[in-house]
């Protein structure tokens, strides 16, 4: 198959892992969450091995910064809540995505189903 056409179209890919942390409401409740992590990465095109990027790489990345967050709690680590968790995973993450590929999204979803995203480098 003539790979040509394939260069004009954008991919994503997204890898998922499990995340359990504590934080304080603004009312001041403890409140636990079991969250599913989603990274999801995005590039013109695929490289010489038809991916993103390396999947194995972006897991293995992302298990390192969410290990020592993992049953933690957030205010210890400076952060307010869940959308400062995504965000600061966001930061963390994005240095670790070679290009062509971009960080386009990390979400946070609880059981519940609620989803929390956050896009790097949009308003």
């Amino acid at each position: 198959m003539d790979s040509a056409p394939l260069k004009n179209l954008f991919f994503d890919a997204a890898v998922e892992r499990p995340l359990s942390v504590v934080f304080r409401t603004p009312d001041g409740a403890w409140e636990g969450h079991d969250y599913t992590v989603e990274v999801i990465t995005s590039r013109q095109g695929l490289d010489a091995f038809d991916v993103v990027m390396d999947f194995r790489e972006l897991e293995a990345v992302l298990d390192r910064i969410l290990a020592p967050l993992q049953g933690g709690l957030l205010s210890e680590l400076g952060l307010a809540g869940p959308t400062e968790l995504a965000r600061k995973l966001a930061d963390e993450l994005a240095p670790h995505v070679p290009a062509p590929a971009r960080l386009s999204e990390v979400a946070l979803t609880d059981g519940r189903g609620r989803r929390l995203a956050v896009r790097p480098g949009r308003a």
